[in-house]
């Protein structure tokens, strides 16, 4: 007979742990800092050839990294006629501008988290140093080096089987992203995303599989022989069979087969999900990178939301050339669409005649 008395149940243990206690928990993370005891703090970027790699095969994540930097420094810049000839020299590594070397300095801080440039010097006519290449330099072989404070006081480009070679602050343009507390490196938009990035990987090469299967099903084959050598000549006929596309005769009894059609549900909305993760990482709303599939009110508004971060970001990169080498400019602002809003706000009949106690905030009760 059934046991009735509700003071006698127990409590069975799901085995489950809470999040914050579970290995899906989000890790505790500790600042990179100088050192205090030692008198020298030394900084690699460990991890940018790894971040390089994301960048290069991951084609939505390097459109919204290249798409940003490009409505930095894309449209140009305002300066005074004589820094204008002085930056117009600049030729990086041979054929670069000066656009196109800050809009690598800029891309390359995103992904690894830093970027560096030799500024190479020579000295003119009235025995003054002056500025006449920006060389950028890969993050993977440069090194930090900071005091006890925390201070930068040189650079280290490493060359395999030679001594490092030593740079002073001053002979390095450095462009660092995202940088808190007392960090000696900045942050990469990739760490950050890593995750959601294999995860569409995962997601995109599961589906790839599921369709290749779908074309040529899994198929059980029982063969009505123990002679392994004709188990072995049948299971070679078939499989050129298949790759060929031909018709394979097979006598009756011979053996008998099933066909595994694999199925699963659309994936596409859950990697379109993921994607966007990349642009939100960037900090730029997937509307500037592609138009797809969105109305014209909703790309309005992710316009309006993306020009306060492209213009902090112009105003950053324009901080970092005064500060470094002495360079005074100003970055092309593309069109804002404040005041075409304004203006459609304006012209649409279907808000008008609101009594200004419906328009107004009123802390009152009527």
């Amino acid at each position: 007979m059934a046991e009735l008395d509700i003071t006698k149940t127990s409590v069975l243990d799901r085995g489950l742990k809470d999040f914050e206690d579970s290995d899906d928990a989000v890790p505790l993370t500790s600042l990179d800092h100088a050192d205090f005891y030692q008198n020298e703090t030394f900084w690699d970027f460990v991890n940018a050839r790894q971040n390089i790699g994301y960048y290069k095969n991951i084609p939505e994540l390097k459109k919204a990294i290249d798409t940003l930097g490009i409505w930095v420094v894309g449209k140009g810049f305002e300066t005074d006629s004589a820094t204008r000839i002085k930056l117009d020299y600049l030729t990086g590594w041979g054929e670069d501008c000066i656009n196109s070397i800050l809009w690598n300095l800029f891309v390359m801080k995103k992904i690894v988290g830093d970027s560096f440039a030799e500024i190479i010097r020579e000295k003119d006519g009235f025995g003054e140093n002056r500025m006449i290449n920006l060389k950028p330099i890969s993050p993977e072989r440069m090194r930090v080096v900071t005091n006890r404070k925390g201070v930068i006081i040189r650079y280290e480009h490493k060359t395999k089987g030679e001594p490092n070679k030593k740079f002073k602050p001053e002979d390095i343009l450095h462009l660092c992203n995202d940088r808190i507390g007392d960090e000696i490196h900045g942050t990469s938009v990739i760490d950050v995303c890593k995750w959601v990035i294999d995860a569409r990987h995962e997601a995109l090469t599961d589906y790839r599989r599921v369709l290749h299967r779908n074309v040529i099903p899994v198929r059980i084959i029982e063969i009505d022989s123990d002679d392994k050598a004709k188990i072995e000549i049948l299971k070679r006929e078939y499989k050129e069979a298949i790759q060929k596309g031909e018709v394979l005769v097979i006598p009756r009894g011979t053996v008998s087969m099933n066909n595994d059609q694999m199925t699963i549900e659309n994936p596409v909305t859950w990697i379109q999900y993921l994607e966007n993760f990349f642009y939100q990482a960037v900090g730029i709303p997937r509307v500037i990178a592609t138009s797809q599939d969105y109305t014209e009110a909703g790309s309005k508004v992710g316009y309006m939301t993306f020009e306060p971060i492209y213009t902090f970001e112009q105003k950053l990169l324009e901080k970092d050339l005064w500060n470094q080498l002495g360079i005074k400019l100003t970055f092309n602002r593309p069109p804002s669409l404040k005041d075409d809003m304004q203006s459609s706000e304006a012209k649409n009949t279907g808000q008008v005649g609101f009594q200004p106690k419906e328009t107004g905030i009123n802390m009152e009760r009527e």
